[in-house]
């Protein structure tokens, strides 16, 4: 990577963020395509703050994850349609000056739930209710499945639910709900606190597919309690791979080159955990 005075500068804002694998991605794509840019991780608590040094020091662009998915939205410019239908961004592009926001997380999750087969008339559970659940629940909508939210908090789940035409549970009532596919957005079970699981073995016998958006540990424990149940099991990494290919698009408007991106990324959570 060839780092001069005409490097772009793009990263990701988030806190946590040392656990993220973006910069990777994203960098191997920059230097596959030979774009002279870098991208960094930023661990962002001051989040307006934050924003004005994007604009002051015009850096390109911004992937966006918790918690700040959907509190940037007052601090942007203009926002996509599809963001806008979501109420989450996970991506920002500084257009001279100018911060648009957009959402790649929702086609990231379709796209690695359709590797595992048919969405459309299935129902699936999902549990959180903050930026990722906005954008899976969104998407999952949009390919016409039932979706039912579950928040530790049940009125912030209740208010999702109703922008979404979709149900909510209390998080009490897990043990009882049955559903095609139960998708995990919260940040429980992510490194380094891999011993937590946001439900028990129990509550993962009722699904058939589980998914979980964390990516590190490749293997969450859910997942691995679902993988012990025979469920079959959505790890967060081609969600991430998926949308960040998005993501790079957007910035770029080139292809970004998936498959090395994927293959980059198991490598270093296989021998890294």
């Amino acid at each position: 990577m060839k780092i001069d005075a005409f490097t772009q500068l793009y990263g990701i804002i988030g806190h946590p963020v040392k656990h993220s694998l973006s910069p990777l991605i994203q960098n191997l794509a920059f230097t596959h395509l030979g774009i002279n840019a870098v991208y960094l991780a930023f661990d962002v608590t001051d989040l307006p703050s934050a924003l004005a040094g994007v604009r002051a020091l015009g850096i390109k662009g911004l992937s966006v994850t918790i918690p700040h998915k959907i509190n940037i939205i007052p601090f942007l410019d203009n926002i996509d349609e599809m963001a806008q239908k979501i109420g989450a961004v996970n991506t920002v592009v500084n257009q001279d000056g100018h911060l648009l926001g957009f959402n790649t997380d929702w086609t990231g999750a379709i796209l690695a739930l359709k590797e595992k087969g048919e969405i459309k008339g299935k129902r699936y559970v999902i549990l959180g209710a903050g930026g990722a659940a906005r954008a899976v629940a969104f998407g999952l909508k949009q390919e016409g499945a039932e979706v039912t939210i579950v928040n530790r908090t049940y009125e912030k789940g209740k208010a999702l639910a109703k922008e979404l035409n979709a149900e909510a549970s209390p998080w009490d009532n897990l043990p009882e709900i049955k559903a095609y596919g139960l998708i995990n957005t919260t940040p429980i079970g992510m490194w380094p606190e891999i011993r937590h699981t946001p439900v028990d073995e129990k509550v993962v016998t009722n699904f058939a597919l589980v998914m979980d958006t964390i990516y590190r540990p490749l293997e969450t424990k859910l997942l691995h309690l679902a993988k012990k149940a025979g469920c079959i099991c959505v790890n967060g990494l081609n969600m991430l791979i998926y949308q960040g290919a998005a993501q790079f698009t957007l910035w770029t408007g080139k292809k970004a080159p998936v498959e090395k991106m994927l293959k980059a990324a198991e490598g270093v959570l296989v021998n890294n955990g």
